[in-house]
């Protein structure tokens, strides 16, 4: 499915993005507001979210930014905030915050290398999921969709720090699949090899993606809960 045509309707929806600049972040931004959702999206640059603010062209009352850094807890909290009191409601979390640090040996993996991936995926995610879970089950109904890679379960040499806080990452989600699923809401992960940015046929390209996460957007998806869904 291609995600720029057929595609369901998500009026009345609030979606929060992260990292909504990145090339999986906009296509996700994009698509989901020419399905009619409204839009939250958090990033670290200024600049790219400008741009892409100005591409998007969305009315005001359909669009809420935040340059805000995720491993801060109290920045996580002020932007879920300030996201219900725009919008009442938030139905989708897509946290696509992405970063990767291997190519080394655990034995050879300094500290700094680990501190850095906990914070952009463990951290992140638990900041995350503390500030703006009560909000998606206070609304009835919601999707929380996580990226990672399919090398969790049976990691290769030299991906020790990344795979490792990657798993950490899948834990939450997995945890927060049951913490929620009495409250329509359902929290997924999509697993791939590599995103595919310029369509090399080298991993996943960032459409087939987000027709994935259409279809867990989808009312057909409201069982699919706790899934790693893959992708390579």
């Amino acid at each position: 499915m291609n995600p720029s045509t057929s595609l369901p309707s998500a009026q009345g929806k609030i979606v929060v993005i992260t990292g909504a600049t990145g090339a999986l972040g906009s296509l996700t931004a994009k698509t989901f507001a020419e399905m009619g959702a409204s839009l939250a999206l958090l990033d670290n640059d200024q600049t790219k979210l400008d741009a892409l603010v100005k591409e998007l062209d969305l009315p005001e009352d359909r669009l809420f930014t935040s340059v805000a850094d995720l491993r801060d807890e109290q920045a996580v909290q002020d932007s879920a905030k300030a996201v219900a009191n725009k919008f009442g409601s938030i139905h989708a979390l897509f946290h696509l915050v992405g970063g990767w640090i291997g190519g080394k040996t655990i034995a050879d993996s300094p500290l700094e290398d680990l501190e850095s991936m906990l914070g952009q995926h463990v951290i992140t995610t638990f900041h995350l999921f503390k500030a703006f879970s009560p909000k998606l089950a206070a609304s009835k109904w919601g999707r929380v969709v996580t990226i990672s890679p399919s090398t969790v379960a049976n990691p290769p040499a030299e991906r020790g720090v990344y795979n490792a806080t990657k798993a950490a990452q899948e834990n939450l989600v997995m945890t927060l699949a049951q913490e929620l699923k009495d409250s329509g809401v359902t929290a997924n992960i999509i697993q791939v090899h590599s995103i595919d940015v310029e369509n090399k046929g080298t991993g996943t390209t960032p459409t087939a993606i987000v027709a994935t996460m259409q279809y867990l957007f989808s009312e057909q998806a409201s069982k699919v809960n706790g899934a790693k869904i893959p992708l390579y």
